[in-house]
């Protein structure tokens, strides 16, 4: 009995392990800020 139950944890440690390892790869996204003023725009005239 008692090597069933060993067999039996030994199987699903293995499937939880395998499991667990196919998550490694994380998706991220790089958002850039706005500017928080704009540039003034050219007028043609001298201020």
């Amino acid at each position: 009995m008692s090597k069933s139950i060993k067999l039996f944890t030994l199987a699903a440690m293995l499937a939880a392990v395998a499991a667990c390892a196919g998550q490694k790869e994380e998706e991220f996204v790089v958002v850039n800020p706005e500017p928080i003023s704009q540039e003034p725009a050219f007028t043609g005239k001298y201020k």
